[in-house]
């Protein structure tokens, strides 16, 4: 059994270390709130996007677009595919970097030549140690993401959609259910599908109002499909950053409750540990005291 003095020492160290874990899920839980926010706050503004691409393609189902050209003639073996991996720059999240990771390799599965645009410093890590070559990093992103940063990442995918260098554009993140389930997403991202919008399901009978496009329905739809875009990148990158901020909560929780665990262990041992030193010492005593008895007699 060790001595006093190391399980004190110990039991020091695990409230030390308690208090660390416990500033982080007080520092995540703030910074998820902050991402929640910012989500819901930027949220009517790219919904009402959505709905004016769905109410053009109601009015005018034979414009066309060069982001919903789905390039059929293409093989499948021939297809360049992009994939935006978020990960996070940090660890002590759980298994959230490591379930974003195996979801891309999954993409990589596929048929077609593959190129990685990684945001996050522990998937650029862990992509390159694994031998895959990386097309684009984007640095200083995951920890504050905002409309600039995806307007970057938006368009260096649009432009080499445009340019026939991507045929296909997938983002892998993470979206928060709830406080206890996040899940891992593959959402596709170029080119853009009709039926996301809704267009199948107008009804038949819905009265279809007049609308005029100015200076033209091309020009309209490439001002609005970019902005939107982009808005689904900045979606993405919020909820990945309230995910990570949700895993690590979750994991210093439960790290903080393993230390008051081990505290309470500790201090059953300190305390039978003291108690045995505190009966040696009487026995010693009762021992030298009956010897002195011995003698005099």
């Amino acid at each position: 059994m060790a001595n006093i003095r190391e399980i004190q020492t110990r039991i020091n160290s695990v409230k030390d270390t308690m208090k660390i874990t416990n500033a982080m899920y007080l520092i995540s839980s703030t910074k998820m709130r902050q991402a929640r926010k910012k989500l819901a706050d930027a949220e009517p503004y790219f919904y009402k996007l959505q709905a004016e691409i769905a109410r053009i393609l109601r009015h005018m189902p034979e414009v066309s677009n060069q982001y919903f050209d789905s390039r059929e003639e293409i093989p499948k073996e021939e297809r360049k595919i992009g994939s935006v991996v978020i990960t996070g720059d940090k660890g002590l999240a759980g298994a959230y970097n490591h379930n974003v990771e195996k979801a891309e390799e999954e993409i990589m599965k596929m048929p077609g030549h593959h190129k990685l645009f990684v945001v996050g410093e522990l998937g650029r890590h862990y992509f390159v140690s694994q031998g895959h070559e990386i097309e684009q990093n984007f640095q200083y992103t995951v920890q504050k993401p905002n409309l600039s940063r995806a307007r970057i990442i938006s368009e260096t995918l649009m432009e080499q959609f445009n340019n026939g260098e991507l045929d296909e554009v997938y983002v892998v993140y993470t979206r928060m259910e709830n406080s206890m389930v996040s899940e891992v997403e593959t959402v596709k991202l170029l080119p853009l599908e009709r039926s996301a919008f809704g267009e199948d399901s107008i009804p038949a009978n819905l009265r279809r109002e007049a609308i005029q496009l100015y200076p033209s329905v091309e020009s309209v739809m490439d001002n609005i499909v970019p902005n939107y875009v982009t808005g689904m990148i900045y979606g993405c990158l919020v909820e990945a950053y309230a995910s990570e901020h949700n895993a690590r909560m979750t994991a210093m929780k439960s790290a903080t409750d393993s230390a008051e665990t081990i505290i309470k262990d500790l201090s059953i041992a300190y305390n039978r540990a003291r108690q045995a030193a505190i009966t040696q010492e009487i026995t010693e005593v009762c021992a030298g005291a009956k010897a002195q008895k011995r003698k005099r007699k």
